[in-house]
Parts: structure tokens; sequence; C-alpha cells
């Protein structure tokens, strides 16, 4: 997939992400469906986190991918405030769109051992839109619990 096309995935995931969320309000942030489940601004800030998590692993850190998801997690519960974690989730597309384009050279390189080992750095693309799509549906589901109708992502 060339840059262009990798870029393009990201803001369509990220447009995707947002028009699905929008009916969430402010007040909507400590909202959670049961106890110990991420609130309303965990979940979107959970997403950022795993968009620079994606972005650290396959760019920044020679080891490859940080496996202290206790640490990550308590980082996105740590979270309260809506529009904190949506500030965080633009900062993370463009910071993802942002390496993908400065290391364009080194996206054919295999990732290291471990998770997605062997496959193309650019291979993270395709996990950052699992994932958000993954916790876009969540959130669409938490929109309805809240009495609210998320808009159709794709229109």
């Amino acid at each position: 997939m060339t840059l262009a096309a990798l870029t393009a995935e990201l803001d369509e995931t990220r447009r995707f992400f947002l028009t699905s969320t929008a009916c969430l309000e402010p007040a909507d942030a400590a909202f959670a469906p049961c106890e110990g489940m991420y609130t309303v601004a965990a979940s979107v800030a959970h997403v950022a986190r795993t968009i620079d998590w994606f972005v650290e692993g396959a760019f920044d850190r020679p080891d490859g991918f940080d496996m202290d998801f206790a640490a990550h997690i308590a980082e996105a519960h740590a979270v309260v405030d809506l529009e904190v974690a949506r500030a965080w989730l633009e900062r993370a597309f463009d910071h993802a769109a942002a390496t993908l384009c400065r290391h364009e050279a080194r996206l054919a390189e295999s990732l290291p051992p471990g998770i997605m080992g062997g496959l193309p750095r650019s291979a993270i693309v395709s996990g950052i839109v699992d994932h958000t799509a993954h916790h876009r549906g969540a959130l669409a589901v938490y929109a309805r619990l809240l009495g609210r109708e998320p808009a159709l992502p794709y229109g």
C-alpha cells in the first residue's frame, strides 16, 4: 500500500470514529455500562493510547511493542474528561500520519519479532483501523444505552 493510501486509511478511520461518537457529550464522560469497564472518556483515551502504541512499536522502540498493558489501561482510565480524550485522539492520528510520512522509506521493513513480527511496518495501519473500529462499535452501544442515536460513520 502506498503512503498516500495508508494516510487516507488513517483519515477515514478517524472520520468514522468521530462521526460515530459525535453524539456523546462531555457530560457522558464518566458513563460505563458496568463497573470496571472503560468509561466513555477512558474508551476514547484507550483508542488514542493504542494508536500511539502501534506507532511507538513500529518506529520508536527497537525492541518492538511495549507489552505493559496494565500501564496502558491505567493511563486510559486516568482520563476523565471527554474533550481531553478527544484531543489526545486527534494528536494520535496526526502523529501516526506524520510518522508514516517521516519513515516512508521504512514502511516495507519487517517489524521485530513478537506482535505482528515479520509483517511490514505499514501493517500497523490495519491494526489501528481494526482496533479503532472495535471501540467505535462499543461506543455506539454506550451511546444507545445513554438514549442517543449514533450517526452512521459512512455518510
